[in-house]
């Protein structure tokens, strides 16, 4: 119905095989002073967990965790400050009967989530983080291949955070990112994790100019050959408020309500389009608006 030639996936996680006929809405949790969209609002685990709770009753369908900022120029945390944030949130967030996602790329901190009991990493390093002292004894993916069932959503960034903006890609953005995810998603089938446990992302914002953000959404059938469940996150991404003419004022961390109307847009064109998941902080208003959809579908 709305994601051609991948109708009938599933999604292999820790605990959940997620049923992808129809598209699911991933609400997300940040647990991170600096967050562009809400940073400091769910800093302590009490807050955050009533905040998984709300967007439960706005019909999310996953939790998506994060305890670091990746916005353009962000600063890498201290993996031992993002699990002082990220426990407490997680020891109770597994509790509430939906798949629990962790938005992270250290390897330490992948594997103490999973033995906490979480579902899905979401790496936007797609598992090649390689910044780790060189004491540390994990990688990424073998902390996701032992594993027998986690989930794992690989996205195509650009460099890294710091610098991602400041020199964007270049060229045509589309098969780039398609050969990056193929590749990424082949190498860890080899290591024998299964081809049910993969979801690929292509990075909206991650290193990419307004254009070329575009460009994927536009051409977002191209990203579907690569024979993956598809991930979006357009939510309050500075693109959309470059195309809707908003003032910069619009891009500071105090109006980001202002992007709420053109984020949802956003999310149901990507649905339309074959994505089987959509990245979103207002998860409501995209529930209502895929309901539209479906009733017109």
């Amino acid at each position: 119905m709305f994601a051609p030639g991948i109708l009938f996936m599933k999604w292999t996680t820790s605990r959940f095989l997620v049923d992808l006929a129809a598209p699911k809405v991933m609400g997300i949790v940040n647990v991170t002073p600096d967050s562009f969209s809400d940073g400091g609002s769910y800093g302590s685990p009490a807050a955050a967990l009533q905040h998984c709770e709300r967007l439960l009753k706005d019909g999310a369908d996953i939790l998506d965790i994060g305890a670091e900022s990746t916005r353009p120029g962000a600063a890498p945390l201290d993996q031992n400050e993002e699990l002082a944030r990220l426990v407490p949130v997680l020891r109770e967030a597994v509790k509430l009967g939906v798949p629990v996602s962790v938005d992270s790329y250290k390897p330490k901190v992948m594997q103490t989530v999973l033995d906490l009991g979480a579902d899905i990493i979401n790496d936007i390093w797609a598992l090649r983080w390689t910044g780790r002292p060189s004491a540390e004894p994990l990688d990424a993916m073998q902390v996701v291949a032992k594993h027998p069932d986690c989930g794992v959503c690989l996205m195509h960034m650009h460099r890294e955070p710091s610098t991602m903006q400041l020199r964007p890609m270049e060229g045509d953005v589309v098969p780039q990112v398609l050969l990056f995810l193929q590749g990424i998603a082949a190498g860890l089938q080899d290591r024998g994790i299964r081809k049910s446990r993969i979801v690929i992302d292509p990075g909206i914002g991650f290193g990419k100019t307004v254009a070329q953000n575009f460009a994927l959404l536009a051409r977002q059938d191209e990203l579907l050959r690569a024979g993956y469940p598809l991930l979006v996150g357009w939510s309050r991404k500075s693109s959309l408020a470059a195309v809707a003419g908003m003032p910069k004022e619009s891009m500071t961390r105090a109006k980001p309500h202002e992007r709420l109307a053109i984020s949802v847009t956003a999310a149901v064109l990507a649905v339309e389009r074959g994505a089987s998941i959509v990245r979103v902080h207002d998860v409501l208003e995209t529930v209502q608006a895929l309901k539209l959809l479906r009733a017109i579908k």
